[in-house]
C-alpha cells in the first residue's frame, strides 16, 4: 500500500476522534514519529475507540493513559481476549501511539538503573556558567560571552570529546541540552527528562513526562527566602508544561497549556520573575489532509503561568476571530477556518519595554488570518496585542497537497509553508536603536523595530530559489553585537551586518560525502566570540571564524559511542536542537529525523579543549 493511501486510511479513521497524529516524514512531513503505531491503533481499534457514538473509551480518554497501563491492559488485562491475535510487536506500537512514548523503558531509561549515578547530590551553584532555555537569555540571540563560554577561539581546533551520554530507547534527541548549576538538563522523544553532571557525565536524575519532551529546558529561580529553590520547566508534546526541583527531579506543578488534541510544546518556555511564558504550536496541519477531518480550528497561543504554582495568569491566542464555515470538501466535510498561527518559538522578553515578542507559523484553512507568518508584540503583563507584522500573506498550507492527487481539503490557492520557527532576536545598535532580527523558512531575513511597532527597516532573502515546504532558514541564527549568522537548509552560513543586512560573508558547507543527500543546517546556530558552530543533517558538528567563516573545527558524530552510563550509542542528523556552551564545554545533541528522513541518534556528546578534556568516552567505530 502506498504510503499516501496508508495514511489516508489512518487519518480518515482517526481524526473524527481528535487524534493528535504525527505527520509523516518527507513527502508527508513528518508522521514518521508514530506512523507505524498509528497504523496498528487504527487497523486493531478504531474500530471500537474511534467511532462517533461507540461504547467503548473514546480517544481522547485513551490517550490519557500511560504507555504501561495501555500495554498492560492487552497483555494481561481487561483488554487481552481482544489483543490475542496481536503480536508483542504490535501491542507495543499500540501502547506507543496512545502513551506518547514506548512502553517499558523505566528498567533501562530511568537513571536509577545506570551505573554512573552522581555520588550524592552537591548543592546547586547558581554562580556556574550557564545557558538556560532556547537563546541564553531573554534576547534569544543564542549568544554566549566570553566569560561564560569559557571557550576561546583559538581552543576551538582542540576540542576534544570529553564524554558522552546514552539514551536508552531514544531515536531522536528532541532538546536542545540546557546547562546550570554544573549540570545538563536535556528532554527526549521518550519522556525522559536528565540531570548530568556537566564535567563527568555522571547522572543525577531523571524523570518520566507523560510524553516526549521536545522543548528546550528553562531553568531558574523561584520564590524568595526560604521558600526559594531552582526549578527547571519544560513543555511536552500533548501541550502540556512541568516545572521540576532543578536539585533533586522531584515534581512541582504541572498544567496544560491548551486542550486542543494536536497541540504540542515546541518552544521553550521562557521564564521572567517567577512567570513562565510558554509558547503553543501544533501538528494539525499534518492531519488536516484527511477529507474526514474539519480542517482547522487550532490556533497558536502564549500562555503565561505563575512559575511557583503552575496557575494560568494570561492566555493569548494569535487569532481571535470566530471560526465560520466555509466550503464542503468533495466527501460532504464543512471546513472552518480561520487557524494556524501555532508558535514555534520560545518568547522574546524585554521587560524594560514591558513587551514579550514571538514569531508565528503559517494558516491551516482560509480564511487566512493576518497574524499568520508574523512578528507580533504582545504586553508582558497582560497579554495584550501591542502590535503584528505579517511578513508573509495568504500562506495557508496543510499536508498532503502535492500533485497527482492532492487532498480536496488542501487551502485554495495553497500558500507556501513560510513559517517562523525561529525566536526573533533582540539587539541593540547603541544610540537607541534596536531591531527584532528574524529568519524565516521562506529565506528572508527580516529586521522588525520595535520602537516603530514593527516596522521593517530591511530584509535580505539569502536562498538563491524560493525554498521548498521543507525551508531556507528553520529553527534559526544567532547575532552578537553588529553581526547576524544564519545557516541555509539547502547549504551554507551567512554573516549579515545588523544595521543593514549588507552579507559580510558566505560559507559554503559540503555534506561529507557518504551522506551527499543529507546536506544543510536546519538546527539552530550557537555563538561565542570568535565562533560560531553548527550542526548538520549530515551529523558533522562544526566551528567557523565569525571573522571570514573559515572552518576551524568539525566532528563527526554520526559514529558509534562508549558511554558513561554503558548505554548503546550513535549519533545522527542534527536538524532542530542546537549545541550549547557553557563552563568551557560544548555540549551537542546527536540523533533527530525530522523532514528530511534524517538518521536517528540517541547521545549526547561533551566537548571541551585538549588541555581540560577528560576523554572518558571515545568513538568506536
Amino acid at each position: 500500500m502506498g504510503i499516501k493511501r496508508l495514511c489516508n486510511r489512518i487519518f480518515s479513521t482517526l481524526v473524527a476522534a481528535g487524534a493528535a497524529l504525527f505527520p509523516y516524514a518527507g513527502a508527508w512531513a513528518q508522521m514518521v514519529e508514530q506512523g507505524i503505531a498509528a497504523e496498528s491503533f487504527a487497523e486493531h481499534c478504531a474500530v471500537c475507540h474511534g467511532r462517533a457514538g461507540a461504547s467503548a473509551p473514546a480517544l481522547a480518554r485513551l490517550r490519557q493513559l500511560s504507555p504501561e497501563s495501555v500495554y498492560a491492559a492487552l497483555t494481561s488485562g481487561v483488554m487481552r481476549a481482544q489483543a490475542k491475535d496481536l503480536s508483542d510487536t504490535q501491542k507495543r506500537e499500540i501502547a506507543t501511539y496512545l502513551g506518547g512514548r514506548a512502553p517499558g523503558l523505566a528498567e533501562t531509561a530511568d537513571a536509577r538503573h545506570m551505573p554512573n549515578q552522581c555520588a550524592g547530590n552537591p548543592a546547586f551553584d547558581p554562580s556556574a556558567p550557564a545557558w538556560s532555555g532556547w537563546g541564553v537569555d531573554a534576547d534569544n540571540d543564542r549568544f554566549q560571552p566570553a566569560v561564560a563560554a569559557g571557550i576561546t577561539p583559538k581552543q576551538v581546533p582542540t576540542l576534544k570529546l570529553a564524554w558522552a551520554f546514552g539514551f536508552p530507547g531514544a531515536s531522536v534527541v528532541y532538546g536542545q541540552p540546557s546547562v546550570a548549576g554544573g549540570r545538563v538538563f536535556i528532554g527526549l522523544d521518550t519522556g525522559y527528562v536528565y540531570a548530568i553532571d556537566a564535567a563527568t557525565g555522571c547522572v543525577h536524575w531523571s524523570y518520566a513526562a507523560q510524553a516526549g519532551v521536545r522543548s528546550a529546558i528553562s531553568i531558574g529561580r523561584i520564590g524568595n527566602g526560604a521558600a526559594a529553590r531552582y526549578a527547571a520547566f519544560f513543555g511536552d508534546v500533548r501541550g502540556q508544561v512541568y516545572a521540576l526541583d532543578a536539585v533533586t527531579g522531584a515534581p512541582l506543578w504541572t498544567a496544560v497549556a491548551d486542550e486542543h488534541p494536536t497541540a504540542r510544546i515546541t518552544g521553550a518556555p521562557t521564564l521572567y520573575r517567577d512567570r513562565l511564558f510558554v509558547p503553543v504550536s501544533s501538528i494539525e496541519e499534518g492531519m488536516g489532509g484527511s477529507t474526514a477531518y474539519r480542517c482547522c480550528s487550532f490556533r497558536g497561543s502564549v500562555v503565561a503561568f505563575d512559575a511557583r504554582s503552575g496557575k494560568r495568569v494570561w492566555k493569548t491566542y494569535t487569532i481571535t476571530a470566530p471560526l465560520v464555515d466555509g466550503r464542503t470538501n468533495a466527501a460532504g466535510t464543512i471546513l472552518q477556518g480561520p487557524s494556524g498561527g501555532a508558535v514555534w518559538v520560545s518568547p522574546t522578553l524585554d521587560p524594560r519595554h514591558g513587551m514579550l515578542y514571538i514569531g508565528t507559523g503559517d494558516a491551516y484553512s482560509t480564511p487566512v488570518a493576518a497574524t499568520t507568518d508574523s512578528i507580533m508584540a504582545l504586553d508582558l503583563g497582560t497579554g495584550r496585542l501591542l502590535w503584528s507584522v505579517q511578513d508573509t500573506a495568504h500562506d495557508a498550507w496543510i499536508a498532503a497537497c502535492w500533485p497527482p492527487q492532492p487532498s480536496d481539503n488542501c487551502p485554495r490557492p495553497l500558500g507556501p509553508d513560510y513559517d517562523f520557527g525561529a525566536s526573533p532576536m533582540l539587539r541593540s545598535l547603541g544610540h537607541g536603536h534596536r531591531l527584532l532580527i528574524a529568519g524565516q523558512k521562506s529565506g528572508i531575513v527580516w529586521a522588525h523595530d520595535p520602537d516603530a511597532r514593527g516596522m521593517v527597516k530591511w530584509q535580505v532573502a539569502l536562498s538563491p530559489k524560493p525554498p521548498s515546504e521543507q525551508g531556507g532558514i528553520v529553527w534559526g541564527g544567532a547575532a552578537d553585537q553588529d553581526t547576524a549568522y544564519f545557516g541555509l537548509n539547502s547549504g551554507g552560513l551567512f554573516a549579515l551586518r545588523l544595521s543593514d543586512g549588507h552579507q559580510k560573508w558566505f560559507s559554503p558547507i559540503e555534506p561529507k560525502a557518504a551522506l551527499a543527500d543529507h546536506r544543510g543546517q536546519s538546527g539552530p546556530l550557537t555563538l561565542i566570540p570568535g565562533v560560531v558552530f553548527s550542526g548538520g543533517w549530515d551529523g558533522v558538528v562544526r566551528g567557523f571564524a565569525t571573522g571570514d567563516g573559515r572552518l576551524l573545527w568539525q566532528f563527526d558524530t554520526m559514529v558509534n559511542f562508549d558511554t558513561v552510563n554503558a548505554v548503546p550509542a550513535k549519533g545522527g542528523s542534527m536538524g532542530a536542537a542546537g549545541p550549547t556552551v557553557a563552563g568551557g564545554m560544548l555540549f551537542v545533541p546527536s540523533g533527530y529525523v525530522g523532514v528530511q528522513s534524517g538518521v536517528p541518534g540517541n547521545v549526547l556528546l561533551a566537548f571541551a579543549p585538549a588541555a581540560t578534556a577528560t576523554a572518558r568516552a571515545t568513538p568506536s567505530r
